[in-house]
């Protein structure tokens, strides 16, 4: 079966924003493992609850971004994939940050043997306390709302879906304390910002483009 060139390259952008997140990722935490490490918790982060269930939102929140990164970009309006911009832009901010302001936490202490507590106990073995701040599972999150966000191809309904779901995932991140509050908002400012950033670029580009 032949893939049309459009399709094919919508697709290797998908998988690019993939790679750069993974990328980004590891890279930073080995560059910076040695690196004098801040934590950014505070008395606000302190009083939030452990609530190990929410790990299954934290984990979830993997399927939001599959689904709503194919949507953004095969339903884009903007004629430039302005959200897959947004998330290279933002991409390589996080590894900046990861590299230059390397951060960790203490992570909560788990007593219990149940399904959730499992669960936990093999999140923090695979994911170590560092790469927090911004928040990348925040960052990606809310770009997969962006993505979706005002497209009238796009049901409503799922827009609010979407959202909500989004907004879930980043509170997850601070109640099985993986992130701190912080994390979450420098997370999801950034996810605006390059979404505001890259309609500026993307327009320029459609100007240059139309010879304007």
């Amino acid at each position: 079966m032949k893939i049309k060139k459009e399709t094919f390259n919508r697709l290797l952008l998908l998988a690019g924003a993939a790679g750069l997140n993974f990328a980004g990722y590891f890279a930073g935490r080995i560059i910076a493992h040695d690196f004098r490490h801040f934590d950014f918790t505070t008395p606000i982060d302190e009083m939030i609850p452990f609530i190990p269930w929410t790990i299954m939102i934290y984990w979830l929140g993997y399927g939001l971004w599959v689904a709503n990164y194919c949507l953004g970009t095969f339903y884009d309006k903007s004629g430039y994939n302005r959200a897959l911009l947004a998330h290279y832009m933002g991409e390589v901010v996080c590894f900046l940050c990861f590299v230059f302001l390397p951060t960790t936490m203490t992570r909560a202490e788990i007593a219990g043997t149940g399904f959730f507590d499992r669960l936990m106990m093999g999140t923090y073995t695979v994911d170590s306390a560092d790469n927090l701040l911004p928040s990348i599972h925040c960052f990606v999150s809310w770009i997969s709302w962006i993505a979706v966000r005002g497209n009238d191809r796009i049901p409503k309904w799922y827009q609010v879906f979407s959202f909500i779901f989004a907004a879930a995932v980043c509170i997850s991140t601070v109640t099985v304390k993986q992130h701190v509050v912080l994390d979450i908002v420098t997370g999801i400012g950034l996810a605006e910002l390059c979404y505001f950033l890259a309609g500026k670029i993307g327009k320029a580009y459609l100007n240059k483009k139309q010879g304007k």
